[in-house]
Formats: C-alpha cells, sequence, structure tokens
C-alpha cells in the first residue's frame, strides 16, 4: 500500500512563500516495501551531509544548522513513519519546523539549501492530466472509481448514489412495456432513464464539488448519451470508455481510462502550444528565461510551462527580476526556473510541470503572457 499525502495549493503557495537564512529541499525515491526503505533513509543520511556543507560554505552560523540536521536524523530515527511510504518524499525544513510529503511519482534524488524552499519537483504531483474519477454506469449499477497516476484506483463513496435504475425510479423493471400515466414503452423507459441519470449527477456533485479533474464515463448508449444530456459537470471528458462497465474491475478502469489521459494531456499541451505561436508575433510568448523572470516578477506571466527534470543554477533579483546565472546550484543560487514558478504561482498564474520536448523551442521554460511588455 502507498501512504500519500499530496500537498494541497495552499501548502504549496506557503512553501513558496517561506523565507528564511537556511531552507533545505530534500526529494528522495522511497519504496512501499518497509523492507526495502533502508537505501532510502542511507540516502537522506548523506543528502543531509551535502546540506550541512552547502551551509557551511556560505557561513551559516552553527546554531542555525544544528536544529536542521536534529529534525532530520529525529526522522531518520523514526521507524514508523519509513513503514508508510510511497515512491518519492520531499521534505521541506528549516530550523523551527520540518514538513513531509510523500508522493506517488517517482523522483530523482536531490537536496537544495537556499533562502527560500524548491518546490519545482512538486508540481509534477499537482499538474497533468494524470488523476481522474471514472463513473462507471450502466442500468443495474453506479460506481465511482478515482484513478491516480501512480496509486491503485480506488472506489469512492457517494451518498445518496441510487443503486441502480430501477430502484431510483421506485419500478422493479425500467424496461417494462406497460404504460403509466400518458407515458410507456420506449419512450417511459427513456423518461426513467433520463431520471436515473439526473440523480446520478446530483449525487455526484458535493463529492466533485471544486474538483477539475476529468470525469471519464465508462458506458453504452442509450445511458452513455443521456448522462452527457443532463449532466452538470463540466469537467467530464469528451472521450469515453465505450463499453459495459458491469464486470470491470477498478484496475481494469483505471487501464481503459490511461488513453482517454493521454489524449486529454496531448491536446491540453496542443492548445497551448497553439496559443504560444498566435500569441508570438503580440510579444505575449517568450522562451528566454531572463525575459520570462522578469515578466514574472511583475505578475504578467498567465501560463508557465517549465521541464520538470531540468535545474538552472542562479538567482532572481527580488524587486527587478533580473537573473544571474551560476554554474552550479549552491545556497546562493538556488534555482531560476523555480524561482519563476513560484512567482507565477503567487500572482495566479499557472504552471504546467512537462518534459523538455512539450515546451516549444525545447528550452527549460516557455510563456504566455497576459499583456506584452
Amino acid at each position: 500500500m502507498l501512504y500519500v499525502d499530496i500537498p494541497t495549493k495552499a501548502q504549496i503557495d506557503r512553501l513558496i512563500a517561506a523565507r528564511g537564512d537556511a531552507l533545505v529541499s530534500f526529494f528522495i525515491p522511497t519504496t512501499p516495501e518497509t523492507q526495502h526503505i533502508g537505501q532510502a533513509r542511507t540516502t537522506l543520511g548523506n543528502l543531509l551531509k551535502d546540506a550541512e556543507a552547502q551551509l557551511e560554505a556560505v557561513g551559516t552560523a552553527k546554531r542555525t544548522i544544528w536544529p536542521i540536521s536534529e529534525q532530520v536524523n529525529d526522522l531518520l530515527d523514526d521507524d514508523d513513519f519509513w513503514s508508510k511510504q510511497a515512491n518519492s518524499l520531499a521534505i521541506f525544513v528549516s530550523p523551527d519546523r520540518l514538513r513531509t510529503f510523500r508522493l506517488p511519482n517517482h523522483l530523482t534524488e536531490m537536496v537544495q539549501v537556499g533562502d527560500r524552499y524548491f518546490i519545482k519537483p512538486l508540481l509534477r504531483s499537482v499538474s497533468g492530466q494524470n488523476h481522474a474519477f471514472v463513473l462507471a454506469l450502466a442500468e443495474n449499477e453506479v460506481r465511482l472509481i478515482e484513478v491516480f497516476a501512480d496509486l491503485p484506483p480506488q472506489e469512492v463513496r457517494v451518498p445518496d448514489m441510487p443503486k441502480d435504475a430501477a430502484s431510483a425510479s421506485g419500478t422493479s423493471n425500467v424496461n417494462s412495456r406497460s404504460y403509466s400515466k400518458r407515458i410507456g414503452g420506449a419512450e417511459g423507459q427513456n423518461m426513467l432513464l433520463r431520471a436515473y441519470c439526473r440523480k446520478i449527477d446530483d449525487a455526484l456533485r458535493p463529492v466533485l464539488a471544486g474538483r477539475d479533474q476529468p470525469l471519464i464515463l465508462a458506458a453504452t448508449d442509450p445511458l452513455l448519451s443521456m448522462f452527457r444530456s443532463v449532466t452538470t459537470h463540466d469537467t467530464v471528458a469528451d472521450e469515453a470508455i465505450k463499453t459495459s462497465p458491469v464486470r470491470m474491475t477498478p484496475a481494469e478502469l483505471a487501464t481503459e481510462a490511461r488513453p482517454v489521459l493521454d489524449a486529454l494531456q496531448a491536446k491540453a499541451i496542443s492548445v497551448l502550444h497553439e496559443r504560444f505561436d498566435s500569441l508570438t508575433g503580440e510579444g505575449r510568448a517568450l522562451t528566454d528565461v531572463s525575459d520570462v523572470a522578469k515578466a514574472a516578477t511583475f505578475g504578467a506571466v498567465e501560463t508557465l510551462l517549465v521541464d520538470i527534470d531540468g535545474v538552472v543554477p542562479g538567482s532572481v533579483d527580488e524587486t527587478t527580476g533580473a537573473v544571474s546565472f551560476a554554474e552550479e546550484s549552491t545556497a546562493a543560487n538556488l534555482g531560476i526556473v523555480d524561482e519563476i514558478a513560484g512567482r507565477v504561482i503567487a500572482s495566479g498564474g499557472s504552471v504546467v510541470a512537462v518534459r523538455q520536448g512539450d515546451i516549444p523551442g525545447n528550452g527549460s521554460l516557455a510563456a504566455i503572457l497576459r499583456y506584452a511588455l
């Protein structure tokens, strides 16, 4: 079992806003297999030594370094903590506090030290089409399955969800050919099935409220078309799993959902590329790191695409956005792209973490601006 606590937007915002003389960010591969977790603990111990050396190299006082080391060493000795892990672990530690996030995706080991936290690796967990809901809809049953990028799918309990079409309509069989009032036969059957779909839609509303993950339908017509015609949810995916879900396990539904998610991700990136190309002539599409840093500093970036695996050592001036490049990351130059991403998020923009090949120009980033500078 994977134990996961993906950061919320509010938590990421707090990490971005944090400032201090010594803030350390650790990212290490882990495993849910407790018998093999020893390597992760060894890795963290080695990265702690690296962090201590970086802090000492820039003249950080020992009274500042010591509380950081103590908190990490306490974590290293906590057997119960290490027995409940996922695929990666992010640790953010200051002299006053240590915060951990167990993540489902696979991250490369890394330690970054500076006057702020390094948050870009977290973006892979909260961006991209890797999380969705599947509505397995049939006349005799309905289920909601939550699908994750690197976790087993889970069935979601939905209060007030109708058991089936018959119970939703208060009849023994919606396929009855007998007439009731003025509606009967096929017309009556369709009416009852649409009412069934509305009740499902109503039950889903409080569960999916505020969620922007795609809702993928697994159904066949006429229920597939009927639910689309009555739903109030804007996140229903255009593509569907067009087969009866009755005998399908959550794992099988998740497998069928993957191509839909891949198509949604490809479409989203394609739309961003088209918009980027259309705005290039207006001065609202940038790929130069220095230009993007200035735009982010002044809150002009609407959407930022970043290479999730890349690190550009250096710093960004807090006021002007001027960039100073460096040969390697140290406590004095944490990372330019990470700092830009933080400023975009803080100003209400969106950051999309992708592979380098999905970035216009194949650079470390690309930005769409709200207005030309």
